[in-house]
């Protein structure tokens, strides 16, 4: 598999690596990171990263999608990831994303979401990405907004998380929209 790494002014992001799991753990295993993701279980199994990076990195081999580690460029920090679900069918990606508690409110994720999706379009010559949020993490959707996507609807009472009802809000860039 070749390697893909990008950059920011502030980030380098690059594949999950094996390495990477003990970082990961220590950042998701935080009930705020969990409650607003619909995967991701508190607190977070011991092990279970390293299972998840594996599964991605196969995903990544055959084309069907790339996480990438969020990495502070000055300290190489492990800050998070940022993903796309890529649907070959329809030419179009799922953005998904999450930052440990350190590093919110700094602009990193919008920073790297920004990236992410131009390579989306520019490398992978995807048509559209799209991205989901549960609307009580007003955080995730403010990063979509930033990077030009569009909200295009609510879903009420979507989805289930631990035991509750929770509304999710949608948005979408097509490629024609970044000019």
């Amino acid at each position: 598999m070749r390697v893909i790494k990008l950059e920011t002014s502030r980030l380098l992001l690059r594949l999950l690596q094996p390495g990477d799991g003990e970082q990961m753990e220590v950042l998701i295993n935080d009930h705020d990171i969990a409650s607003t993701t619909l995967t991701i279980p508190h607190p977070y199994p011991k092990g279970a990263a390293d299972s998840f990076i594996q599964y991605r990195m196969e995903v990544a081999r055959k084309g069907g999608g790339y996480s990438f580690g969020i990495l502070d460029k000055s300290s190489g920090s492990f800050m998070g990831l940022v993903g796309l679900h890529i649907d070959k069918t329809h030419n179009r990606a799922e953005l998904a994303y999450w930052l440990g508690k350190p590093y919110w409110n700094k602009g990193y994720m919008t920073e790297a979401a920004e990236r992410v999706v131009r390579y989306a379009f520019d490398e992978l010559k995807l048509n559209r990405v799209w991205a989901a949020a549960m609307t009580k993490n007003p955080a995730s959707t403010h990063v979509m907004a930033k990077i030009g996507m569009r909200h295009e609807g609510t879903f009420r009472q979507h989805i289930k998380k631990w035991g509750v009802y929770e509304d999710v809000a949608y948005y979408g860039l097509l490629k024609e929209d970044k000019g």
